[in-house]
């Protein structure tokens, strides 16, 4: 097809007439694998006599073909056909030319993600030039190659930016960050009111979005060194200090926030943030990164650190006094700076004098309301209440930055900061302050409040705050003040206010409920929120509720509706179950509104999923942050459901009503594939059945779903889907006998989870636990499928990586023995010559270990299917076997020596299952510092955790390269960590192993005296009396 052709044929993909439309794209797909059909693409892009959106067309074409063709993945499908090789010569030869000539942002944003694709691919082996060619276009006078060799250098970078091994990103970082910081200061040289200066500030923000991108996992020998660190430090601490004049930016602040200055200016206060917090503070930085950043940190915590503060302090400075405008991300950054330097010894020095101020002057103005809050309140109150809800979450937001500047303060420098946070509340609420200020000042309340409630000096005057300045506001005529107070309440009595008078928790809960009617959206939710924390901690306000519970859960469903917050999902769940009783009469209709708004919720969701899935699908929007407010909100929805559903156990009766009104959720969410659901269906699914143990005629077609799903679109789910799946086996007994295509439905789960090539050894495991669960629930009725059973579990005797699966595996034979000794040996037989023999020795290996059979279950299956053993008739035992007949017996006295520990040990996390966590208190240390010296380093939980996650990092990259390399040292201690599945039942449980085995015993001195012989008197010492102790302990529970 010539050029003109195939430009016309990608001209039809944005044709108005869909049927045009698609005829376009059958033919694209028809031709698309074709040699040379790329290399004709880059021409079509590169012509400037071509229709601009049919080059667009193209450039999308080429990036996903790029991206999905270029490396094949290890079993791709069969329509997937490689790159020609002459179409790769051409793409490396004509993708920076492309770029440089670029005639638009939408084209250059496409070619830079085939680059990265062909970098991450060919970069350094196979594209050796690469880093020349792109220092020729950094080097160029012509501006747009210029730009061209930026966007290349970020796409090089981002193309190994998660890369853990320091392998190939170092040296791309040595030969162009040079000249990439000497373009960026010359850049800063030109007025930002040059008619120029738009593509200047662009190419700004791209360098340093490429320094940034550079040093999320590591930081470079390059960049540490004083040659790089020096030059990029002088032009981040120029642009942050930067005045961009009037002309150069916008008015309307939000157009400002995105213009490209204030972009670049907040690329660069991120980069000093990184830098600081990753690698430059020596006293939190994580032991494994000791080695490699140690050296470094030092100095950049002495040298670098100081002049960070001091230059972010006069952005403050400025900012408070109204000489300069700060974007709120630049603003965030700063928070965060500060935050970062209050654990610290070094830094904590150099921001204890400023805190006071810089707690009134820069963090408290974020808290209080105004004309923005106002507007959105007024205009979108739902969306007020989102943002206001999840501000802590927003992670630009000043807001954000303030709160957790004042947390940090008054966990981590308690003794110097905390006392001073409180009188300045104090102070602003005595002054005769403005509505807003009062908001601020109770918003801050509301954020110290856990730690105030903790405070031995301050713990004891909360009361009094409460009522002498939240209870007020409770009628205030300013709806935020209404809310705000609710907040309040909220907030300490899930802290654990103690009250020591009862008419003041009276008249706090009481303003709260009338609250909960109140005019504003706002108000009603915070309301919510506070009446949920006084009803699980007061029994006097649960009480006092309890005869209108009805209409409050009611409000909270009708606000959930209104709003889709999750929180107030934990809100219903918290009241459905502190009132399990008296929501008991209405469980149906409850549970009927619920699923009235998972419905909702779900459909729209599904609007969503159709909505994002357009014909030309852009790679990088599939992994960018989607709308996923309704899914969630679903999930939380489900959530409840589930509450309810255990809440009311107790009622078999009323529970089989509600699960007739679940499974219509359950199959829409099934057969609409809403796969992120998925999860939670099948924990109601788990729970109905397991709780009614039966399954009602209504859910075995969400059995029948399961199975075609499993075998379509949720191979990898079945670890979600085990539990249902278990239940159906042994609850719906009577209908899988009856059923044999539901058994075979079964036993294909089973093949399909120990063949497919997309499932691990944990599907494996799992379909091995739903094979087990066959042969013991369907005695007598799986005969058909035992040869198949013994036949798939044959063939992965010695495969598997992990103890676990190996295991699992081993015990399919073993169950196999319990269901029917004689064929199962006879199947193996026949499976190969020799291989009972083979099972035989896998299996006393696992009986003779100390470890093999680490499990209560694994024991008492061994034990069990050994008695069906020597329950034999002499005729049955196969030739080969019988010599080692007599060890049957010192094999299930091995075992039966270890049964005890066992179960003691079992029995134990039962207990602790039950009991829970007694300890209620949460750690005080956790919220207060009260400890040690005032000015020391601090290190805290945070610092833990990272510690944690740093040491868990370098444990798994250790791992990893020793795999490389094939030096991984096998797990000895694998079984060990093999554990008690306590959620796990099995008709094993009810049988007792020492009067099965004083039976078996008997049967077989019986059928077969001289083997019966044999077998005791080869027994050892200590062999004999654990015999002894088994038949005394069968004879007493006989008598039992």
């Amino acid at each position: 097809m010539d050029l003109q052709s195939l430009a016309n044929l990608f001209a039809t993909t944005y044709n108005p007439d869909p049927n045009v439309q698609k005829t376009g794209e059958l033919q694209i797909r028809k031709i698309g694998a074709q040699e040379g059909m790329l290399t004709a693409l880059l021409q079509i892009i590169a012509s400037d006599g071509v229709e601009l959106a049919t080059r667009q067309a193209c450039s999308v074409y080429l990036k996903n073909r790029v991206h999905t063709s270029y490396i094949l993945p290890p079993n791709p499908r069969p329509d997937h056909v490689p790159i020609a090789q002459s179409d790769r010569t051409a793409l490396k030869a004509s993708i920076l030319p492309l770029l440089a000539a670029s005639p638009s942002r939408s084209i250059t944003v496409q070619l830079a993600a085939t680059l990265k694709d062909l970098v991450a691919h060919d970069f350094p082996d196979r594209w050796s030039s690469l880093l020349d060619d792109v220092r020729r276009l950094l080097g160029s006078g012509d501006v747009r190659e210029v730009g061209a060799g930026v966007v290349a250098a970020l796409e090089c970078v981002r193309a190994f930016r998660f890369r853990q091994k320091a392998d190939v990103l170092p040296g791309i970082i040595a030969s162009l960050f040079p000249t990439l910081v000497t373009i960026a200061d010359g850049m800063l040289n030109t007025s930002p009111s040059q008619p120029a200066s738009q593509e200047i500030p662009a190419m700004l923000h791209l360098i340093l979005k490429t320094y940034k991108t550079a040093i999320i996992v590591n930081l470079s020998p390059h960049q540490q060194s004083p040659e790089s660190l020096v030059p990029w430090g002088r032009l981040l601490f120029r642009l942050v200090e930067m005045s961009v004049p009037v002309e150069g930016v916008p008015t309307d602040e939000e157009d400002r926030e995105r213009c490209e200055w204030w972009k670049a200016k907040k690329w660069a206060y991120g980069i000093l943030g990184r830098l600081f917090h990753r690698f430059g503070n020596p006293s939190q930085l994580p032991s494994p990164m000791q080695n490699e950043y140690g050296v470094f940190a030092e100095h950049f915590v002495t040298t670098f650190a100081p002049e960070i503060f001091k230059v972010y302090l006069h952005q403050v400075e400025l900012y408070v006094s109204g000489q300069v405008w700060l974007g709120k991300k630049c603003q965030y950054q700063i928070f965060q700076f500060f935050t970062e330097c209050i654990k610290p010894k070094s830094t904590w020095i150099l921001l204890k004098p400023h805190v006071d101020s810089l707690v009134a002057n820069f963090a408290f103005p974020q808290l209080t309301f105004n004309a923005s809050k106002q507007a959105m309140w007024e205009a979108d109150p739902v969306e007020y209440v989102r943002a206001s809800v999840d501000e802590y979450e927003n992670f630009s937001s000043p807001v954000s930055g303030a709160t957790s500047f004042l947390l940090s303060l008054a966990s981590n420098r308690t003794k110097t900061s905390f006392l001073p946070m409180l009188q300045f509340i104090n102070t602003v609420l005595r002054s005769n302050p403005t509505p807003a200020q009062r908001f601020g000042a109770l918003t801050m309340m509301s954020v110290l409040g856990p730690f105030i409630v903790r405070h031995p000096d301050v713990k004891g005057s909360i009361e009094q705050f409460m009522v002498q300045y939240v209870l007020p506001e409770f009628t205030s005529q300013e709806p935020y003040l209404r809310s705000v107070a609710c907040e309040v309440l909220g907030v300490v009595a899930k802290a654990g206010i103690t009250w020591t008078s009862e008419e003041n928790l009276n008249n706090h809960s009481r303003a709260v409920a009338l609250a909960l009617d109140d005019r504003e959206l706002p108000v009603r939710v915070q309301a919510a929120l506070a009446i949920t924390e006084l009803v699980v901690i007061h029994d006097s306000v649960r009480d006092a509720v309890s005869p209108q519970v009805g209409k409050v859960v009611q409000d909270l469903l009708k606000l959930s509706d209104e709003t889709d917050l999750d929180i107030l999902n934990h809100s219903m769940e918290a009241m459905v179950d502190r009132f399990q009783n008296e929501l008991l009469p209405v469980a149906s209709q409850l549970t009927a509104r619920l699923c009235e708004s998972y419905l909702r919720l779900a459909r729209e969701g599904l609007a969503q999923q159709n909505e994002a899935a357009p014909d030309s699908i852009d790679v990088e929007s599939l992994v960018s942050d989607g709308d996923d407010d309704k899914v969630y909100g679903a999930m939380g929805v489900a959530k409840t459901i589930g509450t309810v559903v255990s809440c009311i156990d107790s009622s078999p009766e009323i529970l089989s009503q509600v699960q007739e009104v679940i499974i219509p959720i359950i199959r829409f969410t099934l057969e609409n594939k809403l796969i992120d659901l998925f999860d939670n269906m099948y924990e109601l699914v788990d729970a109905l059945t397991f709780r009614l143990h039966a399954i009602s005629p209504n859910m075995w077609p969400v059995f029948e779903l399961t199975y075609d799903l499993f075998k379509s679109d949720a191979v990898d789910f079945l670890d979600e889907m085990l539990p249902s799946l278990d239940n159906f086996v042994s609850y719906g007994t009577d209908v899988l006998k009856a059923r044999p295509d539901y058994r075979s439905k079964v036993l294909d789960m089973y093949r399909t989870a120990m063949t497919s090539p997309q499932l691990g050894d944990n599907d494996k495991i799992n379909g091995c636990k739903l094979a087990e669960s066959m042969l013991l629930n369907l005695h007598g009725h799986v005969d058909d499928q035992l040869q198949d059973i013994i036949g798939i579990a044959a063939d992965y005797i010695d495969k598997g990586e992990t103890a676990s699966f190996r295991l699992a595996n081993l015990e399919i034979l073993v169950n196999a023995v319990l269901y029917n000794a004689t064929a199962a040996l006879h199947f193996m037989e026949a499976y190969k010559p020799g291989f009972s023999r083979t099972f035989f020795d896998r299996w006393f290996a696992a009986i003779n270990s100390d470890s093999k059979l680490p499990r209560v279950h694994d024991k008492k299956l061994s034990i069990l299917a050994l008695c069906k053993l020597l329950e034999m008739e002499t005729g049955a035992i196969p030739e080969g076997l019988r010599d080692g007949w007599p060890g049957i017996v010192g094999g299930a006295l091995n075992i039966f020596k270890t049964l005890p520990q066992a179960v003691a040990k079992r029995k134990v996390l039962e207990d602790q299952l039950v009991e829970g966590d007694d300890d209620d208190d949460e750690d005080e240390t956790r919220y207060l510092n009260l400890e040690g010296e005032e000015d020391e380093d601090v290190w805290d939980e945070d610092s833990a955790y990272l510690e944690i996650l740093a040491k868990e990092g370098a444990r798994l990259r250790e791992k990893s390269e020793k795999a490389e390399t094939g030096d991984e040292e096998s797990d000895t201690s694998e079984e060990s960590e093999i554990e008690e599945e306590l959620g796990f039942f099995s008709l094993l449980d009810n049988i007792n192993p020492y009067v099965t085995f004083k039976q078996a015993l008997q049967i077989f001195q019986n059928q077969n005296s001289a083997l019966y012989q044999a077998a005791t008197t080869m027994l050892t010492v200590e062999r004999q009396t654990v015999l002894m102790e088994v038949v005394t302990m069968a004879s007493q529970a006989d008598h039992s």
